[in-house]
This record gives C-alpha cells, structure tokens and sequence, in this order.
C-alpha cells in the first residue's frame, strides 16, 4: 500500500513540475559583431555605475507567465512566420524603471513594430502600453543625475553607437524571473534563427 501511495506522489510532483508556470520573455538578438560591440560598452557602464550583467538584446515580449511547454510551442509557432528584420538606434535614452535604466532607443518602423506584434498574438500577450523598442545597457536604481551622467558616458564610450543599425535574425525564448534583479537566474531556453 505504502509504495503505491508514494509512486502517486512522486507522480503528483513531477506533473506538477512540467506544470510550473515560469516567466518568459522573447528577445530579438543582434549580430556577433554587435553583440561585442555593445557588451563593450555595457561593460564600460557598469565599471562606473553597478548593476547586472545580461546580454544585449531586444525585447519583442516582455515577461509573461507560462508552463515552459507552453511557452516552447508558441514561441516555435511565432518564430516560423517571422522573417529578419533591422533595427536602427534614434538615440541613447534613459528610463523611469530599473529595467530600462539607460537604453538604445530604437526607431519605431513597421518591421520593429510588427515583428513584436505578430509575437505578441501568438502568445496571447496583452501589451500594458504601447511598443516601445530598444536594447537596454543598463539595469538599476540610479538618480536621474546619474542615468544622466550614464547616457553622456555611453556617448563617449562609443561616440557612434547613437547611429548604429542592425539585423535581428535570431529571436531567442529566455526565463526572466523579474524579481531577480541579479539576473543570475536569467537563462536562454531556445533560440531559432529566422528564415528570409
């Protein structure tokens, strides 16, 4: 009796595994070369002014609770139909919030902003606003004095980064518990290289 009872159990427990609902989010990721270009310059930030590491990319979802089945089938089905778009920096810009504390505001153009919708509906996502994209280089609490003193020194750092374009044609499913402000926990779960 009793060995049936915990072969139940652990069945209960494993179901209720694969169940967890985790949070996911969608980036769209740039180029290798730009990859290392724009950690250099994340890195030169956050010499002088803290904060975690992540890797540089677009949000084209933001997070969303889902079991990590759930999430790999719409993101596989979101993924087929989306074709490499570019995307071209409009200027560095700050943030009112931790995760968008100094960022490179991206130009809003109909690729940028369809690519993030189509996503969206297959996700069931409701965004809370409107679509702002861009690729954060900065995650904290700063003073507006010293998200300021951040965007001149990301000027310096890399004086051309405010006119850079870019292809995106790897979206990458990720879990971004954002309660963990470390992003220690942050990982990728997929990605899938878009067909032209």
């Amino acid at each position: 009796m009793e060995s049936g009872t915990t072969t139940i159990m652990q069945q209960v427990q494993v179901s209720e595994a694969v169940l967890e609902k985790h949070v996911y989010s969608v980036w769209a990721l740039p180029r290798e070369d730009v990859r290392v270009r724009v950690k250099k310059l994340m890195e030169g930030l956050r010499s002088e002014f803290g904060g975690p590491q992540f890797e540089p990319h677009v949000t084209v979802i933001g997070a969303i609770r889902l079991t990590e089945a759930e999430a790999r089938d719409r993101f596989k089905k979101a993924c087929e139909t989306v074709k490499p778009y570019s995307a071209t920096v409009e200027k560095v810009d700050t943030g009112t919030f931790y995760y968008q504390c100094v960022y490179l505001l991206l130009h809003p153009t109909t690729e940028v902003l369809e690519a993030s919708a189509h996503c969206c509906s297959h996700f069931g996502y409701n965004r809370p606003g409107s679509y702002m994209p861009h690729l954060s280089l900065l995650y904290g609490d700063l003073t507006d004095e010293e998200k300021k003193k951040a965007q001149e020194k990301a000027c310096i750092l890399d004086e051309s980064i405010s006119s850079l374009s870019f292809p995106l044609s790897h979206l990458a499913l990720c879990k971004t518990d954002t309660e963990d402000k470390s992003c220690k926990s942050w990982e990728t779960v997929e990605e899938y290289a878009l067909q032209p």
